[in-house]
């Protein structure tokens, strides 16, 4: 077997309680990797055209990289890969923490679950095999106690995957809790695990241990990579203040989401800010497996009502959604609402665009507080927001409206709130306002899951100055084609989002692990791959150029203050730099891959 890999897939049907094994194909991963790659082809070669998410038709995969659990910093990482109940669309999402380094250490590179049990249920993976064993008890619980629980029951050393009542309710955007604060947060994926009867899964190390085809040379690979990383002058900002340090120049920049969107600059966003993140509720670092820089931020609320016992976040994204688009300016109550969707398995994205767009829909008069069961549902309210997030979760009342996501939300309550249900493709916007970073508009309409910053990220780039001018289309096509080419391989190491590393350094740890003879050239072409093959899954499942649009508001209504001021991403614009994206790509003018493409990156069938 090539380096690198244990060699072994883990296939689960749930609905016969069939457990197998079979051997990892090894010219599928020289194609295709791990993670989201080999997700994406499992899931391609898998699923039928219009497959329903919620049915037992779906599968689950849980895909680790030939670089997780491997002596590369940041090798903690592992993909969740799906169909998505919120888009119905590919679904892939990465995950920290350590529970995908003990899922590969247990004895396997990937595990497909598939089916429907008749009973909750969870799985239990350890020493090379696995077990499905009842999980009524569990059934209603949190993820905190559910995996409080398994820990008790299979020892400390288990690490769990798994859902709350949100994702046993079935919210399209339910999300999987990992190590209790990690989570395969976007999409829904909870909601498939839930529809499925399988509460969680525990997976244990056993002694399994990973080869590489030149050890010495992967070593040296890797102290080189650490090397990079510990004298990046970014990691000590990253290290003190998390993923939080950009609430104060997002705001500064004027794109930080505001009241649903409409406007990018928040007058409070000083007191959600990293810093005062960092002073308040922060009580200690952590990190996921084999990192040094230490992101995570464990943070403690003493008492009162948004009392907070331990929580490692709340992140940059949750701030921006749950705290300033819904008018918060409490870091408490941020960090409190932000608990509640962990434990009740809600992406916090989602959850904080869906009530903020209840909450214009309330001040607009298109909802009432009957239809809140008489929560005063406006800007700024924390306490309604946090009997929001539970009724999401429970979908009681307006909640079960909401759990729908704010696009099938939208088209039942009409009204023109179509216009400011802020999604791609079913997907709410993430916490970067498009108009202010151009880039990030064509960014959003052309990920492969919806709305997403995590393939291409060009907010740094656009307010740093490295793509001039700031205010244009020019080079953002470019820009954001070669970095989801890129990032698409990064999720299929799977390494770190947050690894400051440049391509040859993935190249020379992906090579010495493996025993591949990768070039540059070949890397960024496998990326291109896995880009196209996504793509081909959304093109089968009816995805159109017509998909790859932005809301109304983006297009039509200019930022009103701050740098930003007056600007707007018009339609005229976005189809300027669909055509240059799509002509890089060698797609057609409708976004389908050529034939031409098709062959050169072997994926004609």
């Amino acid at each position: 077997m090539l380096g690198g890999y244990i060699g072994k897939i883990l296939r689960v049907d749930l609905t016969e309680r069939r457990i197998s094994t079979e051997k990892l194909d090894a010219e599928i991963a020289k194609k295709f990797i791990g993670g989201k790659g080999l997700g994406a082809k499992i899931l391609y070669d898998s699923l039928k055209l219009g497959t329903d998410p919620l049915s037992p038709e779906n599968i689950l995969i849980f895909a680790s990289g030939p670089l997780t659990a491997t002596l590369a910093p940041t090798s903690a990482r592992w993909a969740v890969v799906t169909k998505s109940p919120l888009t119905n669309i590919f679904l892939d999402c990465q995950v920290g923490g350590y529970f995908g380094a003990a899922m590969k250490l247990a004895g396997f590179d990937c595990i497909i679950i598939e089916g429907k049990a008749d009973s909750p249920v969870y799985l239990w993976v350890h020493d090379g095999n696995a077990e499905i064993l009842k999980a009524g008890d569990l059934w209603g619980k949190g993820c905190f106690e559910t995996e409080d629980t398994l820990k008790k029951r299979l020892g400390e050393s288990a690490h769990v995957a798994s859902i709350g009542p949100a994702g046993e309710n079935l919210v399209r955007y339910a999300c999987i809790s990992v190590d209790k604060y990690r989570q395969a947060g976007r999409g829904g994926a909870g909601a498939v695990m839930g529809s499925k009867n399988l509460k969680a899964v525990a997976v244990r190390s056993a002694s399994y241990k990973i080869e590489y085809a030149d050890p010495e040379g992967f070593r040296e690979a890797a102290k080189k990579a650490l090397k990079v990383i510990r004298e990046n002058s970014f990691i000590p900002l990253r290290r003190k203040y998390g993923t939080p340090i950009w609430v104060a120049p997002v705001n500064k920049a004027a794109l930080l989401p505001t009241r649903n969107f409409r406007t990018g600059v928040f007058e409070k966003a000083e007191n959600i800010s990293g810093e005062t993140m960092r002073d308040k509720i922060v009580v200690k670092d952590g990190t996921c497996y084999n990192c040094i820089i230490q992101c995570w931020k464990y943070t403690h609320v003493e008492s009162g009502k948004y009392r907070v016992d331990e929580l490692a976040g709340p992140e940059y994204e949750s701030i921006a959604l749950l705290g300033s688009d819904c008018g918060v300016g409490s870091i408490e109550a941020v960090a409190h609402a932000s608990m509640l969707c962990d434990d009740l398995g809600l992406d916090t994205i989602s959850t904080g665009n869906s009530i903020a767009f209840a909450m214009e829909c309330y001040e607009r008069g298109l909802l009432t507080a009957e239809d809140t069961d008489g929560l005063e549902l406006k800007f700024g309210n924390a306490d309604a927001e946090i009997e929001m997030v539970k009724k999401i979760a429970y979908r009681k009342g307006l909640g079960n409206l909401l759990a729908e996501g704010v696009q099938r939300a939208s088209k039942k309550i009409g009204d023109g709130s179509e216009r400011f249900a802020m999604h791609v493709k079913g997907l709410e916007i993430p916490g970067y306002d498009p108009r202010g970073a151009f880039g990030m508009a064509l960014a959003y309409a052309t990920s492969d899951r919806g709305a997403c910053h995590q393939r291409a990220w060009t907010v740094r780039a656009e307010i740093e100055g490295k793509l001039e001018p700031r205010f244009s289309t020019k080079g953002r096509a470019r820009f954001v084609k070669e970095t989801q080419d890129e990032r698409a391989m990064c999720f299929s190491l799977v390494l770190c989002d947050f690894a400051p590393l440049e391509v040859k350094h993935f190249v020379e740890l992906l090579n010495k692990a493996t025993g591949f003879n990768f070039t540059v050239e070949d890397y960024l072409k496998t990326g291109e791959r896995i880009w196209n093959l996504t793509r081909l899954f959304n093109v089968r499942e009816g995805i159109t150029r017509e998909d790859d649009t932005l809301p109304p508001r983006f297009m039509e209504e200019p930022l009103p203050e701050g740098v930003t001021k007056g600007q707007v991403v018009t339609k005229e614009m976005l189809d300027e730099m669909l055509d240059e994206y799509y002509a890089l790509r060698g797609w057609d003018k409708n976004g389908v891959p050529t034939e031409e493409k098709l062959k050169e990156l072997g994926l004609c069938s």
